[in-house]
């Protein structure tokens, strides 16, 4: 996917100049990748014979999905750029995703789907990281 992705970067009329290209790519690729894997993640607690006790963890699948969502959609957007935003949407995405990976991670050991979505979820928080540090 980030080939797609750096691919329309590169094509968008404005120089984007404000920010890492590769990391944005990154961690565009990784948020939309993250949402697929918290929602598919969800799902699929919602199946398991002991769902009751799988809520706190589908609650987090569905608030990292849906903020991972935002985020990359929010770096997408290149017409302009609001760096105050973007700063606060990577750290809530990170703050979301650390607090699913950690959710999931207490359920991996039973569950494959929670041990995969919280390596997607460690994934897209690494990659929030490491663009809002190369935002100085």
């Amino acid at each position: 996917m980030t080939h797609h992705v750096t691919s329309m970067l590169d094509t968008h009329p404005r120089t984007i100049e404000w920010v890492d290209e590769q990391k944005l790519a990154e961690c565009i690729e990784a948020c939309f990748e993250c949402a697929q894997t918290c929602t598919a993640c969800a799902d699929a607690c919602l199946a398991e014979d002991m769902v009751a006790e799988l809520t706190t963890c589908i609650r987090r699948n569905a608030d990292c999905a849906d903020i991972c969502t935002a985020t990359g959609n929010v770096l997408l957007r290149q017409t302009g750029n609001n760096i105050d935003a973007v700063r606060a949407i990577l750290e809530a995405c990170g703050i979301a995703c650390r607090s699913c990976a950690d959710e999931c991670s207490q359920h991996a050991d039973h569950h494959e789907h929670c041990r995969i979505c919280a390596e997607a979820c460690r994934r897209c928080e690494q990659a929030c990281a490491d663009l809002l540090a190369s935002l100085g």
